[in-house]
């Protein structure tokens, strides 16, 4: 069967998903949100997401929301096809350097990446000020971020070893748009920015986002 993705094509966490259905080689559909009637807020909605955000994995009637543990659930159900993108349970070092890279990604690159995206993307679209101080001080948290970063990809090709993981891929719709407010950042370190160029040009995200994006 198809799986179903409730939410928006063109929304960053939506295609925090589809990058890896087209990985993985997975048919899916696009159920897209009503917003014009705030459908996420309904009482429907919030039976299957009880905080009204998207996305949301429909698999035959069994729910599941959260981009990252969506993105866990396709790659552990489809291993066997498409690129691998999750190691061997069986491999206990190999987990504990996937999850050592989730960490990262969620501890120390999205609170600042989505910090900007907020500052330069979100309160602009809603028609809210931009706050100057703050997206300096999430830029310089950035900045400081990506020093480690460039450590780790030192040693290793992707964050989790030399093979690319979900954690790499997780990085791209809330990097795509900290690097268009703050390039030089990027640019300024470059191990980092030799793994982000290859990310950001596998045909994957560039499918990902033959609909849009939120730039």
């Amino acid at each position: 069967m198809v799986l179903t993705i409730i939410g928006d094509d063109v929304a960053t966490c939506t295609r925090r998903i589809k990058v890896v259905l087209f990985e993985k080689g997975v048919d899916f559909v696009i159920k897209p949100i009503d917003w014009t009637i705030r459908e996420h807020k309904t009482e429907a909605y919030l039976e299957k997401q009880p905080f009204g955000q998207i996305p949301v994995l429909d698999d035959e009637g069994f729910i599941l929301f959260e981009s990252r543990a969506i993105g866990r659930y396709i790659a552990t159900k489809y291993a066997n096809q498409g690129t691998k993108l999750i190691p061997d349970p069986k491999d206990l070092k190999a987990v504990a350097l996937f999850e050592q890279a989730a960490c990262v990604e969620q501890a120390d690159f999205e609170p600042a990446a989505s910090g900007i995206a907020v500052e330069k993307f979100s309160n602009p679209y809603k028609g809210l000020a931009t706050d100057e101080d703050k997206f300096q001080k999430h830029v310089e948290a950035l900045n400081a971020k990506l020093d480690g970063y460039d450590r780790m990809l030192t040693k290793t090709k992707y964050l989790a070893g030399d093979e690319i993981t979900l954690v790499d891929l997780w990085h791209l719709p809330h990097g795509e748009i900290a690097e268009k407010f703050a390039p030089e950042v990027f640019e300024s370190h470059p191990k980092f920015y030799a793994w982000w160029q290859a990310l950001k040009t596998r045909p994957s995200w560039i499918k990902a986002n033959e609909k849009g994006n939120m730039l």
